[in-house]
């Protein structure tokens, strides 16, 4: 197995910022809050998916889910650390070529300082591993994965930890069971070891600022690993269309293999499938729900300060 280690991407803090003399178990429970509030505004972002560029009003959108616009922009602003419309806004303002053209440049002149990414953000250390076709059809045979539930700013999220880092993050908006079978069956011969403990303290590495880089590993085969680190190109705040994703890793005609790749990312938010769009700027399908991808792509949005 070859392995490639690289610095090269920073992961946005996504929404309200945690007091940093905050006790552990006080970042946990705040974790956990906006894990629910997330559930509870589940229905209003799907809503918000589809009608975004219309930028509906807040009566409109608290309508939708059966709340008083008072309540819906409380609880809203509360798991975003934004109203609704400044969140909305921030969507709009994420279109794929004039953000990814104004975005890269300021990533760009991050790295050529020698900095990890603008402010806001924090590191992510990615341990890349490419494996062999012979080692792909053995779906992990050979690897102990450690794997445990915890709260995310995007609901309940499925943690899977190898021996270097992080190898998968899914949701589960309610079928537990399908989630994990869905993350298992991408590595079926492993050792599964349940393990909640080490999942909360990589959710709170994740997303309440823990302090150095997360690691992170790669698992697939050469071209799966060539497409997410395309995707790793795509700045927060920005979307990029699948034709440009497939260019980026080499294959600019291999439209269908590209997306059966971006499909295949073990590693939701982190390795940012979710920032990759149609052509006529839809956001299309995503694996864990049209309404986790907007409520990605608005939090990142809105932490870019578009």
């Amino acid at each position: 197995m070859s392995k490639n280690r690289a610095d090269m991407w920073a992961a946005p803090a996504y929404g309200p910022a945690m007091a940093l003399d905050m006790h552990p178990s006080e970042t946990f429970a705040r974790l956990s809050e906006r894990s629910a509030d997330y559930h509870r505004m589940a229905v209003a972002l799907d809503w918000l998916a589809e009608r975004w560029q219309e930028r509906p009003s807040l009566d409109e959108a608290a309508g939708a889910v059966g709340l008083s616009p008072f309540h819906f922009q409380r609880i809203f602003t509360r798991w975003a650390g934004v109203s609704p419309k400044t969140f909305v806004a921030a969507i709009a303002h994420a279109e794929a070529r004039k953000s990814l053209e104004a975005g890269a440049s300021v990533l760009d002149a991050a790295y050529d300082a020698g900095l990890s990414g603008p402010s806001r953000l924090h590191d992510l250390f990615i341990a890349q591993e490419a494996a062999t076709p012979g080692e792909v059809r053995r779906r992990g045979a050979g690897m102990t994965l450690r794997y445990g539930w915890a709260p995310t700013p995007f609901g309940k999220g499925l943690f899977v930890m190898a021996e270097r880092g992080l190898a998968g993050l899914a949701f589960s908006d309610g079928d537990d069971e399908a989630t994990y079978a869905d993350m298992h069956r991408r590595f079926p011969a492993a050792d599964w070891v349940r393990d909640d403990e080490a999942a909360s303290a990589t959710a709170l590495h994740a997303f309440a600022g823990g302090q150095g880089p997360l690691p992170v590993v790669l698992i697939g085969s050469p071209f799966h690993i060539q497409v997410w680190k395309a995707l790793l190109r795509i700045p927060v705040g920005a979307t990029s269309t699948y034709g440009q994703v497939a260019e980026w890793a080499g294959k600019p005609r291999a439209y269908q293999a590209t997306g059966g790749a971006i499909g295949a990312n073990p590693i939701s938010l982190l390795i940012p499938c979710h920032r990759a769009i149609a052509k006529d700027g839809r956001l299309t399908g995503y694996h864990w729900g049209l309404a986790r991808k907007a409520a990605m792509l608005g939090m990142e949005a809105v932490a870019a300060g578009h």
